[in-house]
C-alpha cells in the first residue's frame, strides 16, 4: 500500500480502482481499516482511497499536537502530493468533520459528500449524549485524561469495542491497538476527544465548524448524503441532529437503515452503508 512524504513525515494509504477519486476518511481512534469491507463493496468505478491521518494507524507520527488544525494541514497536503481534484469525500466521526472543512476551504476540488455519525455542528453538553458526558468531562481534566487515554489506552480498548454493535473481531482490534502501544504514540487518541466542540470550546475547533456550517448551508451544487442507523452503543447523531441536517444541510439526502449500526456504522453496516453511498454516487453521476 502506498506511503508518501507529506509535509515533513508520510502519510499512508488503502487505494483501489481507477477514475474519480472518492477518498474515505476516518475518525478516531480508527485508521483506514475502518473502511476495509466498505470499498471493496462500493467497488467500480472510481478511484478509491482511504488515508491514515496524521499520528494514527501507519502514518508518521511527528511530535506535533495533533490539533484539528494540524491534522487539516497534514491532510491538505496529502490532497496536493497525490494531485487530487473533483474528490467526492466521505466521512465518518472526525473524518467527516476533516471532509467537511477541506471542502469548506476547497469548494472548487469537491464534487460531493457522504457521511456518517460525524460533528456537524457545535454542542452545548445538554445537546452531546447523555452516556458520553460524564466520559468526555473526564478526558478534559487536566491528569485524568492522561491516565485514561495515553497510560490505559481506553480508547482502544474500552471506547472501540464499547461503540459497534457486532463484537470486533479480536485480529481487526489487533489492527486497531497497534500504532499505539506507547504512551507518546496515544497523544493523538487524547487530542481529539479534547477537541470536541462542547460548550463553546475549543474555540478554534468551534470556529471552522461554523465556518464549514455556512458552507454547507450555502452548497446546494454539491451533493451530500447522510447515511444512518437504527442506533446502537455509543451513537452520536441523535434524531435531533439529524433533523438539525435535514434544515440546516444544503442538497442534501438522508438515507436511512433499519438495520443496527453503533457510533463505528462502518464496522457494524458496511454493506449497507457502501450501498448507499454506490447508489447516491450512481444517481448523481459522482463516479
Amino acid at each position: 500500500m502506498p506511503v508518501r512524504p507529506v509535509l515533513d513525515s508520510t502519510m499512508f494509504h488503502q487505494e483501489r480502482g481507477a477514475g474519480a477519486p472518492m477518498v474515505f476518511l476516518h475518525g478516531n481512534p480508527t485508521s483506514s481499516h475502518l473502511w476495509r469491507n466498505v470499498l471493496p463493496a462500493v467497488g467500480e468505478p472510481g478511484r478509491l482511497l482511504a488515508p491514515d491521518l496524521i499520528g494514527m494507524g501507519e502514518s508518521g507520527k511527528p511530535d506535533i499536537a495533533y490539533t484539528f488544525a494540524d491534522h487539516a494541514r497534514y491532510l491538505d497536503a496529502w490532497f496536493d502530493v497525490l494531485g487530487l481534484e473533483d474528490v467526492v469525500l466521505v466521512g465518518h466521526d472526525w473524518g467527516g468533520a476533516l471532509a467537511f472543512d477541506w471542502a469548506a476551504r476547497h469548494p472548487g476540488r469537491v464534487r460531493g459528500i457522504a457521511f456518517t455519525e460525524t460533528i456537524v455542528k457545535p454542542m452545548t453538553w445538554e445537546e452531546f449524549p447523555e452516556g458520553g458526558r460524564t466520559l468526555f468531562r473526564a478526558i478534559r481534566t487536566p491528569q485524568v485524561g492522561e491516565a485514561m487515554l495515553l497510560d490505559d489506552n481506553a480508547f482502544i480498548e474500552q471506547a472501540l469495542p464499547g461503540t459497534v454493535a457486532t463484537p470486533l473481531d479480536p485480529a481487526d482490534l489487533d489492527v486497531y491497538r497497534r500504532p499505539y502501544l506507547t504512551r507518546e504514540s496515544r497523544r493523538p487518541l487524547l487530542q481529539w476527544p479534547r477537541s470536541m466542540p462542547l460548550g463553546g470550546e475549543p474555540t478554534d475547533v468551534v470556529a471552522r465548524i461554523h465556518a464549514y456550517d455556512r458552507w454547507l448551508s450555502a452548497s446546494d451544487d454539491v451533493p451530500k448524503l447522510l447515511v444512518t442507523f437504527a442506533p446502537g452503543p455509543g451513537v452520536m447523531m441523535g434524531q435531533a441532529i439529524i433533523d438539525w441536517c435535514a434544515e440546516n444541510i444544503a442538497g442534501l439526502e438522508i438515507e436511512h437503515n433499519d438495520v443496527v449500526a453503533g457510533h463505528h456504522t462502518p464496522e457494524d453496516q458496511p454493506l449497507a452503508l457502501a450501498r448507499a453511498i454506490a447508489d447516491w454516487a450512481d444517481r448523481h453521476e459522482l463516479r
